[in-house]
């Protein structure tokens, strides 16, 4: 007779036993002032040091967070001896030229946490892995969504195999972005920004797919704001052993912003050959603290809905798995979990969806890599 099922599912990252490793936080924007170091401050690290391109936000931003030295340049934060990891949140346009200038203190530095996306091609994502390996520096990537609650708790649902053989999976993104200066500048809408969290949590879930085929529309509302071509993204993965996984990336979801009423929300679903698992990501809802859920059936216990839940949000407290998996794997010299390395692969997939919109067709994953 099976095991009664447990709702006590791994969701939470696994914490180093040294928080007290320094970390130079280079960036002031949204994503670090009100994730990066909120989560780290209730996680127990230690930011020591910030610097970004505007001195007055930093220092906002080190007094908000108790944070004693700011910097006028990230290259003064980096000569700072009490820096042993650099925290990178620039725009991917800057990430490589960061990354070049912190292997120099290779030795001292222990590990680099870099923003998603991995610069701004896979080309660049190749060379920041290179540079890192050579200086013999730990690189993280901060794809925070593998440290969503919900989305934690679904792989430990496969790992315990309540689900058996995964079968299909989706994602239904029907969400507003605010859209950083960034984009504009570079022309990027969702693959690179929306699209690529949920690329990398398919990665997480199922591993590697053979191919992906992807589609895009504009954006309706955004394209008078700014040029671009991935405004709704719409792809498919294929996976060696038949299974499936396909989303939709929709930052337009009607016109909630011209009048109508609105239908915000991202949804996930896995189906197995014993089970069924469907959440939801609670993102859409920040600054309003609305935890992601988690309900699932097996057929090991027939009947029943289960339904888990956690006081946990994504925003902000799931900033906390990306840094603490680094932190794991500096002090036990290993690769991270979510290492450089692992998400060239996730660049990739990324890459393949532009080139399977421009090309319409499906693009192999080993076009890339192996190319």
């Amino acid at each position: 007779m099976d095991k009664p099922i447990s709702l006590d599912l791994d969701y939470l990252p696994h914490l180093p036993q040294d928080k007290a490793m320094g970390i130079g936080c280079i960036g002031s924007g949204f994503i670090m002032a009100d994730c990066h170091l909120v989560a780290y401050r209730n996680a127990g690290f230690n930011p020591v040091a910030i610097a970004s391109r505007n001195r007055a936000n930093s220092q906002a931003v080190a007094d908000r967070h108790g944070i004693k030295k700011v910097y006028d340049t990230y290259q003064d934060l980096l000569k700072d001896p009490s820096v042993a990891i650099v925290d990178i949140a620039v725009p991917p346009q800057l990430l490589l030229e960061v990354v070049q200038e912190t292997v120099k203190y290779a030795g001292r530095i222990k590990g680099i946490l870099a923003q998603k996306p991995m610069g701004t091609c896979f080309a660049q994502a190749q060379e920041i892995v290179r540079l890192c390996e050579e200086a013999g520096i730990t690189l993280g990537v901060n794809q925070n969504m593998r440290y969503d609650q919900s989305i934690r708790a679904c792989k430990d649902l496969l790992n315990k195999g309540y689900l058996g053989k995964p079968v299909f999976a989706s994602i239904d993104m029907r969400a507003i972005p605010h859209w950083a200066p960034w984009q504009k500048e570079l022309g990027w809408a969702t693959l690179r920004t929306m699209s690529i969290h949920h690329l990398d949590a398919f990665r997480y879930l199922f591993g590697d797919p053979q191919r992906i085929f992807a589609s895009v529309a504009e954006d309706p509302r955004s394209v008078s704001a700014f040029d671009h071509e991935d405004g709704i993204a719409l792809y498919i993965l294929e996976y060696a052993n038949g299974f499936r996984a396909s989303a939709w990336d929709d930052v337009w979801t009607g016109p909630a912003r011209e009048g109508s009423e609105s239908d915000i929300y991202i949804k996930w679903r896995v189906e197995g050959t014993e089970g069924i698992a469907m959440g939801t990501i609670g993102w859409p809802s920040y600054p309003s603290p609305t935890p992601s859920t988690l309900d699932f059936t097996t057929t090991r216990q027939p009947g029943y809905w289960f339904k888990p839940r956690w006081k946990e949000v994504w925003f902000p407290d799931a900033f906390v798995g990306p840094m603490a998996q680094l932190m794991c794997a500096i002090e036990e010299n290993r690769e991270p979990e979510i290492g450089g390395k692992d998400n060239l692969k996730t660049m990739a997939l990324v890459e393949a969806c532009y080139l399977s919109y421009k090309q319409h067709r499906a693009i192999s994953l080993d076009e890339l890599l192996v190319g």
